[in-house]
């Protein structure tokens, strides 16, 4: 998209080393982002949530955008990701979520049985009742002048799926699991509707200014390989595909898009069939198996453990060098293997951009 939906033009990119990178095109260096980059491990993130509830700064466009453009004033990075949540999609189908400080997300009325299926609210405008989203991104694509592309993204119809049915966030997901089995046909009847409205979402957030989007697989370590591929895979793959559809069809050249199956390592073969540019590994993946299991006609993401950023600025160094050497230059962008953590002190996520742009430039291309 080179022009908003007011027709006003956006500004022209200066930086499309991700964009390239995701491609499989070659590159100077070595393009780094981070999961999260737009929060709570920044001074001024925590300045601004003194004021604003993070829902507040979820719906009001002009605090997402700053929040989404904050990192970019500290770290030389090569995309912006857009400040949101995955969970505002559920928020719109009328499952409704809390974020309760130190203790992560609670969801006041979950869906108890397949008959709670009928409360959700199907039949939702997506361009009204997310506007918020979009309205962030344009205002936000056109306040990054074109420094780095700007990503959207989304979570998966399983990771949503766990959030519709458990009323708090357990690392095992026994309640939601327990409806694979129990009510097999009810759980695809739920994942199709999550699917469909996510469809529009992606489609929307492109027409919106996005530049690249990434889905969030964030609970794929809970299910396995039969479950995986009965109520994770089909459903991703057909996102990806019909998003690509629905851009050709707007004749709008489709964005890359990423999938970020988080504990999915036993999934990285079949992900590399299921129409997505780049595979995202969380930090427990060996970089030589996942090159070998997803070919060379995707590229991939990661994957240094976000603890690592606690360590002296020279092991990051170190971590950093030895993560490029493992991967290679060649299509990949470099990432951590899950969210910063809250914790991380600002200066060692600016080591770890640092030593990214330090071991992976290519002098001869200077």
């Amino acid at each position: 998209m080179d022009c908003d939906k007011t027709g006003k033009v956006f500004p022209p990119l200066k930086n499309d080393t991700l964009l390239k990178a995701a491609r499989g095109e070659k590159v100077k260096h070595v393009p780094v982002w981070v999961m999260r980059q737009a929060g709570r491990y920044l001074p001024e993130f925590k300045e601004l949530r003194s004021k604003h509830s993070f829902i507040e700064m979820c719906h009001t466009p002009e605090l997402a955008c700053e929040v989404t453009l904050q990192p970019l004033r500290r770290f030389p990075l090569d995309g912006a990701i857009i400040f949101s949540d995955i969970l505002v999609v559920n928020k719109a189908l009328g499952v409704d979520f809390e974020l309760i400080p130190e203790k992560g997300i609670h969801v006041p009325n979950p869906l108890k049985s397949p008959e709670d299926i009928s409360r959700l609210k199907t039949d939702i405008d997506i361009k009204k009742e997310l506007s918020y989203v979009f309205d962030a991104i344009t205002l936000t694509r056109h306040k990054l002048e074109g420094k780095v592309p700007l990503l959207g993204f989304c979570g998966a119809p399983w990771t949503l799926m766990t959030y519709m049915v458990e009323s708090d966030s357990s690392p095992g997901k026994e309640l939601v699991k327990k409806w694979l089995y129990e009510y097999p046909e009810a759980s695809h009847k739920l994942l199709h509707i999550i699917a469909n409205v996510l469809v529009d979402y992606l489609t929307e957030q492109v027409l919106a200014g996005a530049q690249m989007l990434q889905v969030f697989e964030s609970h794929a370590g809970c299910l396995g390989t039969n479950l995986f591929n009965k109520f994770s895979l089909p459903y991703v793959t057909d996102i990806a595909k019909r998003v690509k559809e629905n851009l050709q069809a707007k004749n709008i050249q489709p964005v890359p898009m990423v999938i970020f199956a988080n504990g999915g390592h036993y999934a990285i073969e079949d992900l590399a069939h299921s129409s997505y540019d780049v595979i995202g590994l969380d930090w427990t993946v060996k970089p030589k198996n996942a090159r070998r299991l997803a070919g060379t006609s995707v590229s991939l993401q990661g994957n240094l453990d976000p603890s690592a950023l606690f360590a002296p600025k020279e092991e990051i160094s170190r971590l950093v060098k030895e993560m490029l050497d493992k991967f290679g230059k060649d299509r990949y962008i470099a990432n951590l293997g899950h969210g910063i953590s809250r914790y991380t002190d600002p200066e060692h996520m600016a080591a770890f951009v640092e030593a990214i742009h330090q071991y992976s430039t290519d002098s001869d291309d200077e």
